[in-house]
C-alpha cells in the first residue's frame, strides 16, 4: 500500500489525484506545514528537502510532485495515465509535463513567495503584477493548445491533466483565472466532473461549485 504524505491543496494534490484515479489502496498521512511540520528530524529524515509530498512505496521513498505522478502512472501502465514507450502521444506527454513544472509552476512559486526572490517590499509588489501577467501568458498558451486537443497530451487523460489541474486551482484568483479562458475553463470543469477529482478535493476541502 502507498502512503502519501501531503498537504492540502499542495504540490501533494495532483499525486492524491493520480492515486485516486488509479483506485489503488492508499494511505494519507497529512503533514502540518502550519506547525513546520516538513521540516521535523522525522520528516526529513524521509524527505532532506523538507518538502511536500513525499511518497512511501515498500522500501522505496520518494519526494517531488511530478517524479511521483510519473512513477505511479509507469507502476499501473494498465490505467493508461502515462503514454507507452512507442506511442505518438509520448514525447507529447514530456513536453507538457515539463512545461507544467519547470515553466509554469516555477512561475507560480515566484508569485506566491515574492520575498524569496526579493526583500523590497515596494519591488516584490510590483513582481507580483509582472507574474501574475506572465503566468496568464502561459495560461494562454496552454488555452490555445486545448483548442484542439481534448487532453494535454493527447485523446486521453494522463497525469499532465492532473498536473495541470492542481496548478490551475492555484491561480484561481488571478484577475484573468483559468476559468475565464474559453477552452482551459471548459477543461477543467470537464476534468472536475471525474470521480477521482471530486473525491480529492472533498477530502482537501475545496469548493468545485465554480467548475459547475
Amino acid at each position: 500500500m502507498y502512503q502519501l504524505y501531503y498537504y492540502p491543496l499542495n504540490a501533494s494534490m495532483a499525486p492524491h489525484m493520480v492515486l485516486e484515479e488509479l483506485s489503488v489502496d492508499f494511505e494519507l498521512i497529512k503533514v502540518d506545514r502550519k506547525s513546520n511540520a516538513q521540516h521535523s528530524a522525522d520528516y526529513l529524515a524521509l524527505n532532506p528537502l523538507g518538502r511536500i509530498p513525499t511518497l512511501i512505496s515498500g522500501e522505496l521513498v520518494q519526494f517531488e510532485s511530478p517524479a511521483i505522478c510519473i512513477q505511479l502512472a509507469e507502476n499501473h501502465s494498465q490505467a493508461n495515465l502515462i503514454p507507452a514507450i512507442g506511442d505518438k502521444d509520448r514525447p507529447l506527454f514530456f513536453q507538457w509535463m515539463m512545461y507544467l513544472t519547470n515553466t509554469l509552476q516555477a512561475e507560480l512559486m515566484i508569485y506566491f513567495y515574492p520575498d524569496r526572490y526579493n526583500t523590497d517590499k515596494m519591488a516584490s509588489a510590483d513582481m507580483l503584477v509582472r507574474q501574475e501577467n506572465r503566468i496568464t501568458d502561459m495560461l494562454a498558451v496552454l488555452d490555445k493548445e486545448l483548442s484542439t486537443m481534448p487532453f494535454l497530451a493527447g485523446e486521453n487523460i494522463s497525469v499532465c491533466d492532473h498536473y495541470l489541474f492542481m496548478l490551475c486551482v492555484w491561480a484561481d484568483e488571478f484577475k484573468q483565472p483559468p476559468l475565464a479562458f474559453k477552452y482551459l475553463g471548459a477543461y477543467l470543469k470537464k476534468l472536475a466532473k471525474r470521480a477521482a477529482i471530486i473525491k480529492v478535493c472533498q477530502k482537501e476541502n475545496l469548493s468545485l461549485s465554480s467548475y459547475q
